[in-house]
This record gives structure tokens, sequence and C-alpha cells, in this order.
């Protein structure tokens, strides 16, 4: 396997200047978008990569916390770990998903910088901009408003580790940089319809409709609202980059640069799975941010980031990703 909880990994080859002889730490290193960071990190010439598994280390708690940071002896931490879904899971679990996210990263971080880590990266979420910023996202926008309530608690509780980065940036000289990804998908996704986002949510509607033979599917909402998506491959790059090239107390949008509405969506995974019955749209149910959208020029300028994956390539890879488990509901 590539990822083995609590084992240090290391391979052959040629490592690049960065990586030689850096222990990496990676929570949620085995999840949907810690899978891509690790397999990044590896073929970017990192030999030690410690990736500490909820059933062995429950960074909720300080005690497994410093467990996991004596057991990986990190010199670099890339915080993925996080609890999330999609809008309907954020609207069951509001105080759970502030309170696990918030106490994850705050404790982790502080434990971290006694530990004497010398660099920490930090995840937000693009749910962390206010719900009516305006698009594209700038990173300056950040502070001006409230998120969108349907998922504030979450991106509040991850908006604070970017107070915190900063703060012990400028009382301890603790290196941590936040990054703020936008939607991801691509294979290993959740399609779970418990917590799922927007893409294996349209996905398993779609093919499990058309594997049936129904003539209709229902989709949330109006269908106006607008997201942007980033290959989780990409993302992995994206965060790689940054660890080795980027040193600033600035937050940092990783994105694609482009929108396309829900209803759009809709239509796109409908003809590439097949499904020819008809959308139902329930307005009843949230859209959620109205916008998202993100200004991508500050991860090129600072650390050479870019998207590669055209957006119908990675569709496709995900819904055969999806096919070849056997369609079965939250199997990652």
């Amino acid at each position: 396997m590539l990822v083995r909880e609590g084992a240090r990994f290391r391979q052959g080859g040629r490592v690049s200047t960065f990586w030689a002889g850096r222990r990496v730490m990676v929570t949620g290193g085995a999840g949907f978008l810690g899978t891509a960071v690790v397999r990044q990190l590896r073929e970017s010439g990192a030999t030690e990569i410690f990736v500490p598994l909820a059933k062995h280390y429950d960074l909720r708690k300080l005690v497994d916390i410093d467990r996991a940071l004596a057991d990986g002896r990190p010199d670099l931490i890339i915080h993925l770990a996080a609890v999330v879904g999609g809008i309907g899971a954020n609207r069951e679990n509001p105080g759970s998903f502030f309170y696990e996210n918030a106490i994850m990263g705050i404790q982790l971080i502080e434990q971290a910088r006694l530990a004497g880590v010398a660099k920490f990266i930090a995840l937000g979420t693009v749910c962390a901009y206010p719900k009516f910023t305006p698009v594209p996202f700038r990173e300056e926008d950040l502070w001006n408003g409230y998120p969108e309530e349907t998922n504030a608690p979450y991106g509040l509780a991850k908006k604070m580790l970017l107070v915190q980065a900063q703060a012990y940036r400028d009382q301890y000289g603790f290196n941590a940089i936040y990054l703020l990804p936008v939607n991801l998908y691509g294979p290993g996704d959740s399609f779970d319809p418990a917590n799922s986002h927007v893409i294996p949510a349209l996905i398993k509607k779609c093919v499990d409709a058309r594997d049936r033979g129904d003539n209709f599917i229902e989709a949330w909402g109006t269908g106006s609202a607008t997201r942007e998506f980033l290959y989780v491959d990409d993302a992995a790059k994206g965060i790689v980059l940054a660890s080795e090239r980027y040193d600033g107390r600035d937050p940092v949008n990783l994105g694609v640069g482009s929108e396309i509405s829900i209803r759009e969506l809709t239509e796109l995974i409908a003809r590439l799975t097949g499904f020819s019955g008809e959308i139902r749209w329930d307005p009843s149910k949230p859209d959620g941010q109205p916008r998202r959208a993100l200004d991508t020029s500050r991860a090129r300028e600072a650390f050479g980031f870019t998207s590669k994956t055209a957006f119908e390539d990675g569709l496709w890879a995900t819904i055969e990703w999806y096919r070849a488990q056997g369609q079965v509901p939250g199997r990652v």
C-alpha cells in the first residue's frame, strides 16, 4: 500500500534538495486529498512520510497529538485532517463541525510549535469567504463579511487557523502558512449521500438513475449558484509546491479561476454519465453561497502553481472511478 498507519516510508531514487532528509507528517494522509498529497510528496522526492490515522491518533485529543508528534518527529506538518461534508451535513452538524475542526487545528499548531516543528501548512476552505464576496474572490476580501450561513461554523473554525498562524508568526517566529483550496473533486471522493459534496452526489444520482432506468433525478436548490472545482491531483501539487516554496504570512487561494453554475454542472454530469431523464429542481433546498470563483494570481506568482486538468477530463476520471467501485455508497 502507498500509506500505512503510523509507518515511516523510504523511497529510492533522486530526492529534491528541499525534501532531502525532511520528515513530513500529513494529517488526514489516507483521506481523499491526503492520498493525493502523499503520492505527490513521494513523486517530489520526500522519503520519510508519517501518516497518523484516526484509529491510532485522535487529533481532537491533546495526548494523541503529542504522541503523533513523538512518533513522527516531523520537520514539516501538512494539516489536512478535517470533518467535512456538503450543505446537508453542515446544516445538521454545525456544532461538531465547528468544534472538531477548530480543536484539531488549534491544538496541533500549538503543540507543533512547542515541539520545534520548522514549518506548518494549514489548509483552510473556500467556505471561509464572506457570503457576498465579489467574484473573483481575492485573499484581501476574506474578512469583509460573514460566511454563507449553512457552512459558516465550519468555515469560521478553519479561518481561526489563519489567525493563529499569523499570530504565532508574529509572536514566536513560527513558520505557518495558510492555503485556501476551492471545492475539490476526483477519484477517491466520498459518494456517501450523508456527507458527499456536489460532484460525487450528482454522479451517484445520475449513474444510479441510469442503471435503474429512472426517468428523473432530483437536484437541490435552483441551480443558479456557481462553483469552482479543482481536481484533487492538481490541489495536491499546489500544496506540495507551497510547502517547498512559500513562507509568507498571507493566505493563498488554490483554484482554477473559473466558475460553472450548478445547473450547467448537473446537465454536464448527466450527459457524461449517459442519463437522459428529467432533472427536477427543489427550490425548497438551499443553494448555498451564490457564487464562488477564486483569483488564483497569488499562487501563480508566489510558488508557480496553476491547475492543469481540464474539467471534463477530471469528471470522466471521477465517473469511471465511481463505476469501478461497484457503485457502493460511501466506499472510498
